[in-house]
């Protein structure tokens, strides 16, 4: 992968891991949010996760911590510490974040196929010491023409009578 490649995939992780942390501090920042203090506490500590393994370019771990938050966002739900209408803000966000994140995971990983195809063909060169086939060779250079230098050779002109040295 090149540094042209890399910069905008964490600027897409960053981005995406600010946007959920942002979220998440403004649910639990206002008052009568319908996130109890106990549920956003723990929803935070899940948020953080996945920001610094989104920080850290590694979009797997920050997916499998999205997981661990989905969860724990569920079972906020189910003890009544999350309201339904603060579940589908989360649950939106968290959805815009995993498609990102699942993006730079299949990213990476054509990367590393790529840089093994690259490795396996260059191993494969250095193995095989046989010259290219004929048909793969470079053409040889034409024939150079005669020079204008005045060599004597005409430069493959025909200057007839011209009247050069003719009396």
């Amino acid at each position: 992968m090149t540094l042209r490649q890399a910069v905008p995939g964490r600027l897409l992780l960053a981005c995406a891991a600010a946007l959920l942390a942002t979220t998440f501090l403004n649910a639990c920042a206002a008052p009568g949010s319908g996130l109890q203090r106990e549920a956003a506490t723990q929803l935070q500590a899940r948020v953080l996760e996945v920001t610094q393994a989104s920080s850290q370019n590694d979009p797997a771990a920050a997916l499998k911590a999205l997981e661990g938050l989905e969860a724990d966002l569920s079972a906020a739900q189910a003890k009544g510490q999350v309201s339904e209408e603060r579940r589908r803000s989360i649950t939106t966000v968290a959805t815009a974040v995993r498609a990102d994140l699942t993006e730079a995971v299949a990213a990476q990983a054509a990367a590393a196929k790529a840089a093994e195809d690259a490795r396996v063909a260059a191993a494969q060169a250095a193995q095989d010491p046989s010259p290219a086939p004929a048909s793969q060779a470079a053409p040889a250079p034409a024939p150079a023409q005669g020079s204008a230098a005045g060599n004597g050779a005409d430069g493959g002109k025909n200057n007839g009578d011209k009247g050069k040295g003719k009396n």
